[in-house]
């Protein structure tokens, strides 16, 4: 369960991103997570997280964009094993940001090497207080507490083709599929609800953020889309009849396709089509 707020509304922003977001022209989703957690702060103090890479340049690259849209303190948190996650002075950085930045990469390395560390902890309280917490693509995926851990692509869901595990856990309301018109990934998120109809699918386009608010709103940021996937009215699903490999039946399913200004209320699944001038 996600930590508890310190009050009423208190929870900062959680912002999954759907990979490949604009880093060069408007950068309009940065610019959007700069600006949050600039707010009440003096300054804003960044932590970037790029555990999920393997690549040593990720989070020196996320420092420049950040600094260019002028953010004076950004700390990069080169985490690459567990116990360099119980390190007191990177628990120390999280308790001291304004805004948290998963890079993206490979999700399990974030749910392996963070999952369960003091870091983890520190970042889930300070959400729950009001920090607010973005990923992109592998750091998207890490964000609620189900988590896609890898799965077969294309639009029909298939028994045994999707492999969940625990991620960060801010919220317990969504799970969070990236790349998700570009790479066909209908399928895996509508397996991995079969497996437990309870939460909301959220599938992101690239280029795109879900901006989940303190009241359990849904605001989309971005060029393309977000697709809400809601099984709460499911009628009937094979996924406990099927074989692996097989095609799962999924009667009842809700789909919503939302773009740019659109939102989705997750309390009471509501969606609500943006205005376009």
């Amino acid at each position: 369960m996600p930590s508890p707020e310190v009050a009423p509304g208190a929870r900062g922003l959680i912002v999954p991103i759907g990979g490949a977001e604009d880093k060069i022209s408007d950068q309009r989703i940065l610019r959007h997570f700069v600006q949050a957690a600039s707010e009440g702060s003096d300054p804003a103090r960044l932590v970037v997280v790029p555990t999920a890479s393997e690549l040593d340049d990720t989070g020196a690259r996320y420092e420049r964009i950040f600094r260019r849209l002028g953010v004076k303190h950004v700390k990069v948190l080169a985490i690459t094993e567990r116990d360099e996650a119980d390190d007191s002075s990177v628990v120390d950085a999280i308790n001291h940001a304004s805004g948290i930045f998963f890079t993206g990469g490979n999700q399990l390395r974030l749910s392996t090497i963070l999952g369960g560390t003091a870091a983890a902890q520190a970042m889930r309280r300070a959400n729950a207080r009001g920090v607010h917490v973005a990923g992109t693509s592998a750091g998207a995926a890490f964000m609620s507490e189900h988590m896609i851990a890898y799965g077969r692509e294309g639009a029909t869901p298939i028994a045994g083709k999707v492999t969940l595990c625990a991620g960060l856990g801010l919220t317990n309301r969504v799970i969070v599929d990236q790349h998700f018109r570009e790479r066909d990934r209908l399928g895996r998120l509508l397996t991995a609800l079969a497996y437990n109809p309870f939460a909301i699918g959220i599938g992101l386009d690239e280029d795109t953020a879900a901006v989940i608010n303190s009241d359990n709103e849904i605001e989309v940021l971005g060029a393309g889309a977000i697709t809400v996937v809601d099984v709460s009215d499911l009628r009937y699903s094979s996924m406990a009849r099927v074989h692996e490999g097989e095609p799962v039946q999924l009667v009842g399913v809700r789909l919503h396709i939302l773009s740019d200004g659109a939102r989705y209320r997750l309390d009471t699944r509501e969606a609500i089509p943006g205005e376009r001038d």
